[in-house]
């Protein structure tokens, strides 16, 4: 069975202008992304879903697949379900490592044990998704809902919640279509640290990630996260 990594990003984010093509540690999200994609041994392909014809021309440039995104599955309006199985439908994979550009800190031997532990418990899950845990005395309705007030815990002793991060999920194409989600129905919840895990959502996290990147991937010896 081929797998292959499916990036999707497209025009018009609100929160961050243009923050898949916009300068990045001297490049971009996009660019970085897919860079580091073409390093990872274990996918047969990469496939830039995108409704927007600069980031189309970006990923033709570097090598990958492309598909045109129809508008209205670029749309703020639709439904991220439709979009995931409308993305399905229009891959040719037998396997899809659904990657976000936005979480641009996950490491390339990240990368590889995801893939490589999605197969080997793929008799027992029919998806992988990274997440990372939330050790935060969490609320809901003026009530705490990880922890007993009366006997407060230590941070480090809150029960284990996960938080999906979406930097990689791994699933089966018509796991995707049946079920327009990159989680399946038994997920392997695959733990990362939490800066791997930062997700630019805002001007704030784009900075932090930018820093990070800079100040610390860049100077790790052969660049291991960005390749450029």
């Amino acid at each position: 069975m081929n797998i292959k990594a499916l990036v999707a990003v497209r025009s018009g984010s609100v929160r961050v202008k243009n923050k898949n093509i916009r300068p990045f540690a001297g490049s971009s999200l996009l660019e970085i992304k897919l860079r580091q994609l073409k390093r990872i041994g274990e996918l047969d392909g990469i496939v830039v879903n995108s409704n927007d014809e600069e980031m189309l021309k970006i990923a033709q440039r570097l090598g990958c697949e492309t598909v045109k995104r129809d508008p209205y599955y670029a749309s703020s309006e639709v439904s991220m379900s439709d979009v995931y199985q409308n993305m399905a439908q229009n891959m040719d994979a037998d396997v899809i490592a659904y990657i976000n550009v936005t979480n641009p800190l996950i490491r390339d031997e990240t990368i590889v044990k995801a893939v490589r532990t999605y197969y080997d418990h793929r008799d027992d899950h029919d998806s992988l998704n990274s997440a990372h845990l939330i050790k935060e005395f969490l609320f809901q309705d003026h009530k705490p809902i990880n922890y007993d007030l009366k006997h407060q815990p230590r941070s480090q002793d809150l029960p284990d919640i996960a938080a999906l991060n979406f930097a990689v999920s791994i699933l089966e194409r018509e796991t995707m279509i049946r079920n327009k989600n990159v989680v399946g129905s038994r997920p392997e919840i695959f733990l990362i640290d939490e800066t791997e895990a930062t997700d630019i959502d805002n001007s704030i996290d784009f900075e932090f990630a930018e820093y990070m990147y800079k100040n610390y991937y860049q100077k790790l010896s052969g660049d291991t996260v960005s390749g450029t």
